[in-house]
């Protein structure tokens, strides 16, 4: 079994299952980053398309998305 060691948790203000970002340095590279959801489900990618996801969300590719889920 892999050790899988926690980056951030999003949320993190209760005990529900807080959505978690997890490197897994076993894994092969193209699952070594691992996103846990409050539903016991998970995601695996590559520390590239991490990248391309943070850089993504930073040029504003969500901001449509939060701007009509918050209204």
């Amino acid at each position: 079994m892999s050790k899988l060691e926690r980056i951030a948790t999003f949320c993190g203000q209760c005990n529900c299952g807080c959505p978690e970002l997890w490197i897994d340095p076993d894994a092969p590279d193209e699952q070594r980053v691992v996103i846990t959801d409050d539903f016991g489900q998970r995601i695996q990618m590559s520390l590239a398309q991490l990248h391309v996801l943070v850089s993504d969300v930073k040029d504003g590719a969500l901001d449509a998305l939060l701007a009509t889920s918050s209204s």
